[in-house]
């Protein structure tokens, strides 16, 4: 009985151990930022690119590279996702911008030469102050969020607050905390999540036309998720499944190009 009572304690232990791990470290989980050195946009090989430096109403430095649009053309307002730099993404920026359409780019506080520390209030400071750029360029019909993964949240966030064109969103979830407790199971991460972006609970208040892009193979945020947060929206929406899409290769099944076509007006 004793031994069977030590086994319970510890387990119990190793339990309430593994939960305040969870939320002592969450965002080192949720933010693994790869690199935070600045490399500007000629040096990744994407000259067209002009690198502007933003300050958000708290204070910190973040960077965006901006392509401007031709003449009537779109302009793709890109938020990247938890694990990426700006510099990684040139070949799908460079298809983004082959047909003239334009691209603002952010690189999140803590990313890639921005300033500060990533955080849920943070990130939606970048997003807030990329916006006000885009606004000062464009008008709001030609501004056409597109959120991919973490950065879905918030694209979201912006659609459902300021005045834009059209919405894009690619590997999206209804919450991060929905993704956490899809991973964790077995523990309370509902109660334990400090940045939930509730993009379910935001996204009834977008009234633009909407794209989703999901893979289905996609073992990061399930397919399910990216769904169930297209059915909330109350439309005109498309959603677009990539049967053999991963959370990372949807360019290699033409997601740049259904997303040109949607934010031109041919999808």
């Amino acid at each position: 009985m004793k031994s069977f009572q030590s086994i319970v304690v510890l387990a119990i232990a190793a339990y309430a151990a593994v939960a305040v791990a969870l939320y002592l470290f969450q965002r080192m989980l949720l933010y693994p930022v790869p690199e935070t050195t600045r490399t500007d946009p000629a040096a990744a090989g994407f000259p067209e690119a002009q690198e502007v430096v933003l300050e958000t109403k708290d204070g910190e430095k973040v960077i965006v590279w901006h392509v401007a649009a031709k003449a009537g053309k779109p302009v793709a307002v890109f938020f990247h996702g938890n694990g990426e730099v700006l510099a990684w993404r040139v070949p799908r920026f460079r298809a983004i911008t082959a047909d003239g359409t334009g691209l603002i780019a952010l690189s999140f506080r803590g990313y890639g030469g921005s300033s500060g520390k990533p955080s849920e209030a943070g990130l939606l400071n970048d997003g807030a102050a990329t916006y006000a750029f885009a606004a000062a360029h464009y008008p709001p019909e030609r501004i056409v969020p597109w959120g991919y993964s973490l950065g879905s949240g918030v694209a979201v966030a912006i659609a459902a607050s300021q005045p834009v064109g059209k919405l894009i969103l690619e590997a999206p979830y209804t919450s991060v905390a929905d993704i956490a407790a899809s991973l964790f199971w077995y523990m309370p991460v509902r109660w334990l999540m400090r940045d939930t972006f509730q993009s379910d609970e935001r996204i009834a208040s977008v009234k633009v036309p909407l794209l989703v892009m999901h893979g289905e193979k996609d073992t990061v945020v399930p397919a399910q998720l990216g769904r169930r947060l297209f059915d909330l929206a109350p439309g005109p929406k498309r959603f677009v499944p990539f049967p053999l899409g991963t959370h990372i290769n949807l360019d290699d099944y033409g997601a740049v190009d259904v997303a040109r076509a949607f934010m031109a007006g041919k999808d």
